[in-house]
């Protein structure tokens, strides 16, 4: 099933995003194997060069390894992977705040707001998709 891009942006940027997503959230874990840019490309949908320049970022920022003729690994830096965790986190705290900031709520009505939402297991979460 191909992957749902946004046409407003970067495609390579998306890739590399959704790759990374999926490495901190433990789909594709430290020291595993990695699909192939061919058959992400075909998973996605999208031209294998568009795939290549997203691994080759990837590959710059170091959350993934080539080895030569073994193919391309996820990091085994656990700390490394916990900080773009982190990082992402803070991104989307960031936007969600500026989100309801721009609907009109404070700081305080929005920290109620949470405090009172219950979480959604992953049993139920995955029961909705």
């Amino acid at each position: 099933m191909a992957w749902n891009l946004d046409s407003d942006r970067p495609i390579y940027a998306q890739l590399l995003e959704r790759i990374q997503r999926q490495i901190v959230s433990g789909r594709y874990r430290p020291g595993d194997k990695l699909p192939s840019v061919r058959e992400l490309a075909a998973e996605a949908s999208v031209n294998p060069n568009t795939m290549q320049k997203a691994f080759a970022e990837l590959e710059r920022s170091g959350l993934i390894i080539t080895r030569r003729t073994s193919g391309r690994f996820v990091t085994e830096d656990t700390q490394m992977i916990a900080q773009i965790r982190t990082s992402l986190a803070k991104e989307e705290i960031h936007s969600f705040l500026a989100r309801m900031k721009g609907l009109g709520f404070e700081t305080q009505d929005i920290i109620r707001i949470l405090s009172q939402e219950e979480i959604p297991s992953e049993a139920e979460r995955s029961a909705q998709a």
